[in-house]
This record gives structure tokens, sequence and C-alpha cells, in this order.
């Protein structure tokens, strides 16, 4: 895709410098030439800084375009000419500084091309990873499923910008569904096996009547995913991943269904306190074969107005410098006794994120995925089209 004006969309967006909405990237090896040119002009002939405009294009090629930097070359050596010949020629520097001068700004402009190019390349691979996150955590409408939700996504990997953690909603024709869940490991196998899943939650999750079967087909696709993994010669171990899974019934609109698959369990958020779901009662996806019977569905009352809480264990295990946990329930707690509406997805989301980082100040040891979601207020719409 070329935007308007015919020049990549890598070119276009590569302007570190900038002044009211403008590039200003050619300013400094401008003002470089202007000051060199002068201070040569008025210092003594034993003390020539003419040559110095060699810097002129150097800067210019790390700031400036391959067209920019070829213009400050030509600019280089034409200041370089017209103050050099001014002087007596016993102070002149003469054709080897020239030449000097000449070969920089060749090495200037090879280098910005090379530089340019690198740019384009590191902003593909940041479309490509952009593209990625938004695949397996694909953004939400307001309202999405009948549910006022709010998520934060930190990845461990700033670059990368996506991990194992997982989330999603589903409204389907038996009610809306959610599932969150962290994939053990890191790196892009990690990213497949969420993917994976998500794909198999996303479609079971609609037709399916019964959320215990919604479950069954996760637990499946995990070990098949797995094995697809060892078929192809890329074992590196039995994957499994952490996860809950939640149902918004709609012929109950005062209870969830959920079915914990070795996962922090959610809180419960009101304007009065915090309560936990009870604990977790499954093995992790992928070791479930590991025992005889499935995890059970549990049917708990959520009342209008109170807010699921579902959180990674990037919030849970982050580590302050003596390596205290961040004690979340405390700080939600507290958090609301100082103002009832933390209880808000959006502002609950926005305090555990900003709590977490403050906690650790800032380094996260793993990903961490913060989700809040209720029921909307009065909508009695069905929950898919």
């Amino acid at each position: 895709m070329r935007p308007r004006g015919g020049l990549p969309e890598a070119f276009q967006r590569s302007q570190p410098l900038k002044v009211g909405g403008r590039n200003v990237a050619w300013l400094p090896p401008l003002l470089l030439l202007v000051g060199i040119a002068l201070l040569d002009v008025n210092t003594s002939g034993r003390f020539r800084i003419i040559s110095w405009l060699v810097l002129v294009p150097v800067i210019a090629a790390a700031i400036c375009g391959v067209l920019g930097t070829v213009a400050f070359a030509g600019l280089s050596l034409l200041t370089y000419g017209a103050v050099d010949t001014k002087w007596p020629h016993p102070y002149q520097n003469g054709l080897p500084d020239f030449i000097l001068v000449v070969v920089g700004s060749g090495l200037a402009a090879l280098a910005c091309s090379v530089r340019l190019r690198a740019e384009r390349r590191m902003l593909h691979i940041r479309d490509v990873a952009e593209t990625t996150r938004r695949t397996v955590l694909r953004p939400m409408p307001p309202g999405w499923g009948g549910l006022d939700h709010a998520a934060v996504y930190l990845a461990a990997d700033s670059e990368a910008r996506v991990g194992g953690d997982f989330y999603d909603i589903q409204p389907g024709r038996h009610g809306t569904r959610l599932l969150l869940g962290d994939v053990q490991g890191k790196g892009l196998a990690a990213v497949e096996a969420a993917a994976a899943l998500l794909g198999t939650f996303r479609e079971a999750a609609f037709h399916e009547p019964a959320l215990d079967t919604v479950a069954a087909r996760l637990g499946v696709r995990m070990r098949r995913h797995n094995r697809y993994r060892v078929a192809l010669g890329r074992d590196d171990g039995d994957r499994f991943a952490t996860g809950v899974l939640v149902a918004f019934p709609e012929d109950t609109p005062t209870t969830v269904e959920v079915v914990n698959f070795g996962h922090e369990p959610p809180l419960v958020i009101t304007p009065d306190g915090v309560r936990s779901l009870p604990p977790e009662h499954g093995l992790p996806l992928g070791m479930d074969e590991l025992v005889s019977t499935p995890p059970p569905v549990i049917r708990v009352p959520l009342a209008p107005g109170e807010t699921l809480l579902l959180v990674t264990d990037g919030v849970t295990e982050a580590r302050d410098a003596a390596g205290e946990f961040f004690p979340l329930r405390e700080a939600v707690t507290k958090a609301l006794a100082r103002d009832p509406r933390t209880a808000d997805p959006q502002r609950l989301v926005r305090f555990v994120r900003d709590g977490t980082l403050e906690h650790c100040g800032g380094r996260l040891a793993d990903d961490t995925t913060i989700f809040a979601v209720r029921r909307r207020a009065g909508d009695g719409s069905r929950a898919w089209p």
C-alpha cells in the first residue's frame, strides 16, 4: 500500500524530528553547515575547520531521507569550495580535504539508504506483529455480547507485542461466553497455542448448548495441538494452558457458570467489596487426560452491577524490590473504599494496570492480562446476530 504522494508508508512514517506536526529533520544539518562555515571564516589561518563539513551529510544520513542527505552533501561540497578559495593559497586546505568531504558524503548517502531499508523492515515486522496481535486478541465493540468490558494486555516482550495470554468474548445461541487463559511458556510457540484455543472457543461457544462441552472441546484442542507440534518435529514438551471459562446464560441473569482450568479464580467486584469465586477445580488444558473426571461446571450468583475481574499471573506474581507479590484483592478493596466507582470495568482495569506496574517498577516478568466484564444494565436484546 502506498499513501498519497507515491512514497512508501515506511518513508512517510520515518520522521523522527517534528515541531508542530512539521518535519524539521533538515534543521540540525543546516545549522551545522552554517556554523562550520562561519567559524572557519572567522578563525585564523592556522586553525581551519572547513573539512568538518564532512559531518553535515553524516548527520543528515541519521535523520533525513536519501534525497535530503544527497542535497546536504552537495551543499557541503559547494560551501567547501566557496569558503576555502577565499583564503590565501598558503592557508587553503585544497584537494585532500575536498576529497575527504566527497568520500564522506558518498558513504553518508549509502548509510542513509541502509538505514531506511532497515526502518522499512522494522516497520513491516511491527505491522506483522500488530496484525498477529489483533488476530489473537481481536478488538471487541462496546457492549459485545451484552457485556460491558474492558481489557489491558501487556506483553513481557515489548517488541513482540503478543505472547501466551489470551481472552475473548463470544456471543452465541445459548448466551454469551468468555474465555481468559495463559499458555505455558513464551514466544511464538505460545502464540500458536493461544490462537488454536481461541479458534476452538469461538466456534464451540457459539454452537454448543452446554458449557461442559465447550470445556471438553478446549481440552481436546490443546492435546491435538501438542500432537501436531510433535509430528512437525517441534516437540518442546507437553504444553498446557490455564484458563477460566465463564458463561452468562440468558435465562438466568443473576448467575454465571464457571469452569476453571487450574487458573487463578476470578474476583467479583462490587461497590461494597470484593469476593472470590470458588477456587480452581480442574487441571490445565492439555493435562486433563491425567484425571478421569472433567472439571465441574460451577454455577455462582452474580448480581446486576457486579463486575468480574479476571487476571493472569503477570498480575498475581508481580513482585516489588523486596520480592513481595502484588496484593491484588487488598489493593482493590482499598480502592473501592475510597471510590465505589472503581467497580466500573474501565476504571477497574486502569487501576489494576497502574497498581501492577507501580508495584513491580515497570519490569514485567511475564505477560499480563487484566480483563473486567459485567452485564449491561437493561440490555434485554439477544447477544448474537
